[in-house]
């Protein structure tokens, strides 16, 4: 297990977070321009370790019922790839030109693997096509198999 510092050194190297001191010794991490109601990330990382990070928008965390995801006997490596999907899926979607030439208005979804790759899924002429950069990656028939596809592969929804 992680100390709190070890923890808190990791958590301080994202620099979209800011820190909030609370009761009893324990800190908060705030993202300020979450695009949910959800601005603490880090909630409640307390002098003996323990702490939480929202994680309810992201499919392979357990979580509790306000989608925070306990990080007692976190490694430094989950704790590191949990915040940054956090964050990340709670950032403004901001388009890249490239992402913008093939988006375009349909709708889309952005999936991210453990070494920060980045795909986007896009519904387009009944098909659900991913993209890696502007190249065309896979095509499917349905969500599902497009959703399976990726997961086998290692990503996961932002």
């Amino acid at each position: 297990m992680l100390t709190y510092n070890e923890k808190l050194a990791i958590i301080e190297t994202f620099p979209e977070l800011e820190r909030k001191t609370v009761s009893l010794g324990r800190v908060n991490f705030q993202l300020p321009n979450s695009i949910s109601d959800k601005k603490n990330i880090v909630y409640h990382l307390h002098p003996n370790g323990n702490g939480f990070v929202y994680a309810g928008h992201l499919d392979n965390y357990e979580t509790d019922e306000k989608g925070m995801a306990n990080i007692r006997d976190f490694s430094a490596d989950q704790l590191r790839k949990l915040l940054a999907e956090a964050i990340q899926g709670l950032l403004p979607n901001e388009k890249t030109a490239a992402e913008e030439a093939i988006v375009g208005d349909s709708s889309e979804e952005h999936w991210m693997d453990s070494e920060n790759n980045r795909l986007i899924v896009v519904n387009e002429n009944d098909a659900w096509n991913i993209y890696f950069g502007l190249n065309l990656d896979a095509s499917f028939d349905t969500y599902g198999e497009a959703e399976e596809f990726l997961k086998e592969e290692g990503f996961n929804r932002m």
